[in-house]
């Protein structure tokens, strides 16, 4: 290439010149020669640092590679003849895959004469489609390679459980925020104390503060004597019936 276009270390264009010519005024600076854009015409060189150059490509692309999602394509194979409990074994298996936002490989292996019926794996595999709906959806539909037939699934997006609109750890957060906070009963010492010894604690605690002395506060502390019942009063006897005539017997009939 005799001729290049020349950019400056500072970022501005040079113009068209001489490949000797531009390799002269890197060096005039102590910078490198990078040529940048080998498919223009005339390439492309930019005079720079190459070590700080190179270093600021790796940031830059380990940047790109930290912020990249990495998707994880995990496998699950079933028998066309599978157990009921064995098929929701696997469902499962597929339900907590798709939760962790990897994407889920089904493969359906036939044998012997289980080739002549295919339509029955095509359908296990929409069945399980179906059921895993909320968590996943087809992304490969159902494609027979050999003995094998295959799908693919991918996350939707959602990672709370299948039946409640929550995420696991939010629900678990509001559960213990409804629990009601258990209140200090205390030991059963301190439940099952004497009134003698509540007292006397009472008494030392006014002490330590520098309250009341310790007589008169065994004094305020002591409850007050409930009043005495009055007596009920004595009922008075009944007169006795006075006599009409002096000379009158008392009783109420003679002889």
């Amino acid at each position: 290439m005799p001729e290049v276009r020349l950019i400056g270390d500072d970022g501005n264009q040079i113009g068209v010149v001489s490949r000797d010519e531009a390799l002269r005024q890197a060096q005039a600076r102590d910078l490198d020669l990078v040529e940048v854009a080998p498919e223009a015409r005339p390439p492309v060189c930019r005079i720079l640092d190459y070590s700080k150059y190179k270093y600021e490509q790796e940031q830059k692309a380990k940047s790109a590679r930290r912020h990249q999602k990495q998707v994880t394509v995990r496998e699950i194979k079933l028998r066309p003849k599978i157990a009921e409990n064995d098929y929701e074994t696997k469902k499962g298996h597929v339900e907590r895959f798709l939760r962790h936002q990897d994407k889920v490989k089904v493969t359906i292996m036939f044998r012997g004469r289980e080739m002549t019926h295919p339509e029955r794996g095509e359908r296990l595999l929409l069945r399980l489609a179906e059921d895993i709906g909320e968590l996943g959806t087809i992304e490969q539909r159902p494609n027979q390679d050999g003995r094998n037939m295959t799908m693919t699934l991918a996350p939707t997006g959602r990672t709370d459980d299948a039946g409640t609109g929550e995420h696991p750890a939010v629900e678990a957060e509001a559960a213990e925020e409804e629990q009601p906070r258990r209140r200090r009963r205390g030991s059963r010492r301190e439940r099952g104390a004497l009134p003698q010894q509540q007292e006397h604690q009472a008494q030392q605690a006014q002490a330590a503060d520098g309250g009341e002395e310790p007589a008169e506060a065994a004094a305020a502390a002591e409850p007050e004597p409930a009043p005495e019942p009055e007596p009920a009063p004595e009922p008075e006897p009944a007169p006795a019936d006075e006599p009409d005539d002096a000379g009158a017997s008392p009783t109420a009939g003679g002889f």
